[in-house]
């Protein structure tokens, strides 16, 4: 049974938050300040946790790094902060998903779901393999439809970035510096050129993604999903 950790100081959306993942399975454990909320990652060993930003004993961007520090699990933070430096900030101090409060628990739980198949993923990552995009990992060849597709380095690169962590919201400036270099992090003419031949080659359609999605201002994620997946 999956094991999640909600720290939230708000008691009502903790219960809320708790009685929602139950019915679907899930062991859920509760903490209402930052150093509750470490105690509980350390003894309790989480699978995921689910972080409010706004705690009354520590800035919730700071409590991420330090849970970041030692978790590795997936962490998703759900803040009544709305600004996209928040959301930027909060995805390059190692969070993995960001929800806006007010929201749906349905997809919440959703949220949570992917970011567990996406682990699964990686953790056997050797190949992608959807029964139309194939990505070897250990040989860096790509095909579709059994096509070989003929990427340059950099094409490649970002596209085995986003596949290494499938679900997983990359902003542009973790992008630019992780392919590019710390002194690209500005620019994202770059990304947009490249993400736009990525898809072009993929036959993937920005307006309905099948492979890379975009969150405007913000970055990208990889969409993929092999076939028999839990959904």
């Amino acid at each position: 049974m999956p094991k999640i950790l909600v720290i939230d100081d708000e008691p009502q959306i903790r219960k809320f938050i708790s009685i929602s993942f139950s019915t679907q399975g899930y062991d859920v454990v509760e903490a209402g300040t930052a150093g509750e909320g470490i105690e509980r990652a350390v003894d309790a060993a989480p699978d995921a946790i689910v972080l409010d930003l706004g705690l009354p004993d520590m800035d919730g961007q700071d409590l991420l790094q330090a849970l970041r520090a030692f978790f590795k699990g997936p962490i998703l933070v759900l803040s009544v902060r709305d600004s996209e430096s928040q959301v930027v900030t909060a995805l390059d101090n190692g969070a993995n998903d960001y929800i806006v409060k007010p929201f749906g628990v349905r997809e919440l739980i959703a949220r949570v779901r992917a970011h567990f198949r996406a682990a699964d993923a990686t953790a056997s990552r050797e190949t992608f393999d959807d029964g139309h995009l194939v990505i070897d990992f250990e040989a860096r060849r790509v095909s579709l439809d059994g096509d070989p597709i003929r990427l340059s380095p950099k094409e490649y690169s970002l596209l085995e970035l986003l596949a290494s962590h499938p679900g997983r919201l990359l902003t542009q400036q973790h992008l630019l510096g992780e392919i590019w270099g710390a002194g690209h992090k500005e620019d994202t003419h770059y990304l947009r050129i490249f993400v736009a031949k990525l898809r072009q080659k993929l036959g993937d359609d920005p307006a309905e993604p099948r492979y890379i999605s975009t969150e405007a201002g913000i970055g990208y994620r990889f969409t993929g999903t092999r076939p028999g997946a839990t959904q």
